[in-house]
């Protein structure tokens, strides 16, 4: 299997022909490509022959005069290139802020496993756009990657050694025969995701997904895949974030896939109840005088109000009317995460009774969709029970 080395080497050739030579002692085979959009430069697969694969060919990428819109191009030429290949043991992208995004996108397009390493400026600062759902691993490049010296021949060749070690040690396919279960959870459900785990980890292979905004992406886009006979997306925390502007928000796709697919789906409002923010210095002003609870240093969590609750209540609504598989939405009538209980900070019936009654209302009954009230706390075995319940009957 080969380490593909990918960078525009136009401006950075010296760099990237060094990144191949530490691969290459470290035992793994380099193909250098070039995704250069103005120049040209040494490569064993040109800048030309990537830009073929664009929809559009050649003419689509190279000569374009606005950088962003060659970069984007040249991206979807890229991601087409590497799916094309059979042979990929690893890729390796070196690069700053444009080729960064540029070769990040096409790392998005491969599956989950094949190693990718973005050795990057960009990465000690915000990552999620460039990870996305996807298992790339960003590497701080430290100075710029600007010629080589006594910091950059380190750096560059750490990553190239780590890309080599990953393409020559393969990690072997487990050979589990149980079904996938994909299941969202958050520290506030954990004691019901346990729960539903212990039960069933025996007969299906479990797939936890930690609801951070990223995570949800990343459970839905291993849905989108097939992965999972089924889903128990217990934990929705993410839509709260996503309308009032938390650090944790979902995309407004959240369960688009299974309105794309019929994945049989198990779902209820876990964690609905708080939006998350920083330390808590970082909330925004206008949140100051909010019900907030200091979950650590770094965490704060701010209560969510009826008026909140209703609008989480028809977004989520809205799009499971829209499933085209069996659907079963439980609601916890006693509270929707572990701060959400009696004698908690964020114990709020009112809070939680709008939740309920917008979804209550929105809520389009058929044979396939049905809504499950159960009286108990979305951390109560009572509520575990009928989840599996629940579960049990869509899948049988």
């Amino acid at each position: 299997m080969k380490v593909y080395v990918i960078g525009t080497c136009d401006t950075k050739g010296e760099e990237l022909r060094y990144a191949c030579a530490c691969v290459a002692e470290a035992g793994a085979v380099p193909v250098l490509v070039d995704v250069s959009t103005v120049g040209e430069g040494m490569a064993d697969v040109s800048a030309k022959e990537v830009a073929a694969f664009h929809p559009q060919g050649v003419s689509a990428v190279l000569g374009l005069k606005d950088r962003g819109q060659a970069i984007s191009a040249m991206a979807e030429a890229l991601t087409l290139y590497l799916l094309s290949r059979k042979d990929i043991g690893a890729v390796l992208g070196l690069g700053g802020g444009g080729n960064t995004a540029l070769v990040t996108q096409a790392m998005r397009g491969l599956p989950v496993g094949v190693p990718k390493l973005m050795l990057s400026t960009m990465a000690s600062g915000q990552m999620a756009p460039y990870v996305g759902p996807s298992d790339i691993t960003m590497m701080h490049s430290v100075a710029d990657i600007a010629g080589l010296n006594a910091i950059t021949r380190k750096v560059i060749g750490n990553a190239a050694h780590a890309a080599a070690g990953m393409a020559m040690n393969k990690v072997a396919e487990a050979k589990d025969k149980r079904p996938g279960l994909g299941f969202t959870m958050f520290g506030v459900t954990t004691p019901l995701i346990t729960q539903l785990r212990e039960k069933l980890e025996a007969t299906h292979e479990c797939f936890v997904f930690h609801a951070t905004g990223t995570g949800g992406q990343c459970f839905e886009k291993l849905a989108d895949g097939g992965f999972f006979l089924a889903v128990m997306d217990m934990t929705t925390t993410e839509v709260a974030d996503h309308l009032f502007g938390g650090v944790l928000p979902c995309t407004d796709d959240r369960f688009g896939c299974f309105a794309r697919h019929a994945i049989p789906y198990i779902g209820s409002v876990g964690a609905c109840d708080m939006v998350n923010f920083g330390a808590r210095e970082t909330v925004p002003a206008k949140f100051q005088s909010r019900k907030l609870h200091v979950h650590n240093a770094q965490v704060t969590l701010m209560r969510t109000t009826p008026e909140e609750n209703a609008a989480i209540g028809a977004f989520i609504v809205q799009r499971v009317n829209a499933m085209q598989g069996l659907v079963r939405f439980l609601l916890p009538l006693k509270g929707v995460s572990a701060l959400d209980a009696q004698g908690q900070s964020f114990f709020d019936p009112a809070a939680d009774r709008a939740l309920f009654d917008a979804i209550r209302r929105g809520w389009k009954s058929d044979p396939q969709h049905q809504l499950i009230e159960v009286d108990a706390h979305i951390n109560d075995a009572t509520f575990a029970a009928a989840s599996l319940s629940a579960f049990h009957d869509i899948t049988r």
